[in-house]
């Protein structure tokens, strides 16, 4: 364990369920505290600031993946051989065995079918017209993610639940950690029998998987874990996205007029959705080398916490951060990351998201809250797990 330099403490659980529900005030905390704050309870060194996050995102060679970006050493372990958890040319080698699904012009090819499925979304919802936001949310990413990873339709209904629980095995081993273990594991059983089985769907990204295992491009073992790889962050990020606009622009209703009176802006709106509520709370990354960040000395093996969503409301780089204003250019955001690890699927997430946008802002006059937001307790990813929301036709 390399030796604490001195620099603040804060001594809260930033992964307590108070915590997760309302974590705003704790990212504000850190932030006035410097920009590397030692979180004592989790021994890691956090940076809630967006210099310090955008630095270490875009120096891979420094601060590195390979030992693994969760907070607990046995998910590091099992995260050994995903995209994820590696660097270099070896990430290039997984990274590029996908890359070309996920491309623009890839995602052109799929932006009339998506359109037309978040448009039908849109329209069972409003005929509803009292929905939970998250249910809507759910139905598009669950209706065009599995076909493209290759899942077969056995065990599908079990995806959401499982890519949840490999999130929230990526923070420390606590309550949430362990209460989701058994499905975590049991989406790494189901993932080995469909590459043993080899039943991924004809033309998916897991039959091109199979052909570079039979290849020798890849190990065998590689299979699964490449899949989950893809399929876990394709699902929680988008419905997170997609459920946190549901609720800004009910909260919001003056930035749902703006939309409606100009879609154009669709695209900086979803920027300025994943910039205020950002899907992904933080990864960490390894010290490869002594180094340092902002003058505070990081012995080699020190481990960082990247803060994704304090990031993304720093007052030093953001005007009126704590503010949603669908006409900021939010496009520098750090929510899908940054460099050579930056979300391969973000532009998936974000055809997803404008669609039911789109969809919404044809069909809908406005969105009111109908009940009790509810958030999910997961260490990673930052959503709801239930909003009720009246949608008045337009």
């Amino acid at each position: 364990m390399p030796m604490r330099t001195k620099h603040p403490v804060y001594r809260h659980d930033l992964y307590s369920a108070s915590a997760i529900r309302d974590t705003y005030p704790h990212y504000a905390a850190l932030r006035e505290l410097g920009p590397v704050v030692w979180l004592s309870k989790h021994k890691v060194h956090a940076l809630p600031r967006y210099a310090e996050c955008k630095r270490v995102l875009l120096d891979d060679e420094t601060f590195i993946s390979s030992d693994g970006v969760a907070l607990n050493p046995i998910a590091n372990r099992m995260g050994q051989g995903t995209t994820l958890c590696s660097d270099g040319e070896d990430h290039s080698r997984r990274r590029s065995l996908l890359a070309h699904r996920l491309t623009p012009r890839a995602l052109r090819t799929m932006h009339d079918t998506v359109d037309q499925q978040a448009a039908a979304v849109v329209t069972a919802a409003v005929a509803q017209r009292t929905v939970d936001a998250v249910d809507l949310a759910t139905t598009l990413p669950m209706s065009v993610v599995p076909d493209l990873v290759g899942w077969p339709q056995r065990g599908r209904e079990h995806l959401l639940r499982w890519a949840g629980a490999t999130f929230n095995a990526l923070g420390p081993v606590n309550r949430q950690a362990l209460r989701t273990l058994p499905a975590s594991l049991g989406m790494l059983r189901y993932a080995r029998d469909v590459v043993r089985d080899r039943s991924v769907l004809e033309g998916s990204m897991g039959h091109d998987l199979l052909r570079a295992s039979d290849e020798g491009r890849i190990m065998p073992t590689e299979c699964a874990t490449m899949m989950i790889d893809y399929l876990a962050p394709s699902l929680d990020t988008t419905i997170s996205a997609i459920s946190s606009a549901l609720h800004l622009f009910a909260t919001h209703p003056e930035q749902w007029r703006l939309l409606k009176a100009d879609p154009d802006l669709v695209p900086t709106a979803v920027n300025e959705v994943v910039r205020y509520r950002s899907p992904i709370r933080g990864f960490s990354r390894t010290a490869a080398h002594d180094t340092d960040i902002a003058g505070v000395p990081l012995p080699k093996g020190s481990r960082v916490l990247v803060l994704y969503g304090s990031a993304n409301r720093d007052p030093l780089e953001w005007d009126d951060p704590d503010s949603f204003d669908i006409r900021r250019d939010a496009a520098r955001q750090l929510g899908f990351g940054q460099g050579t690890h930056g979300c391969a699927g973000q532009g998936l997430a974000r055809m997803e998201t404008s669609a039911i946008l789109r969809g919404l802002v044809e069909r809908v006059d406005h969105i009111k809250v109908a009940g009790t937001p509810q958030w999910a307790l997961n260490n990673v990813i930052h959503r709801l797990e239930r909003l009720p929301l009246e949608l008045v036709p337009a």
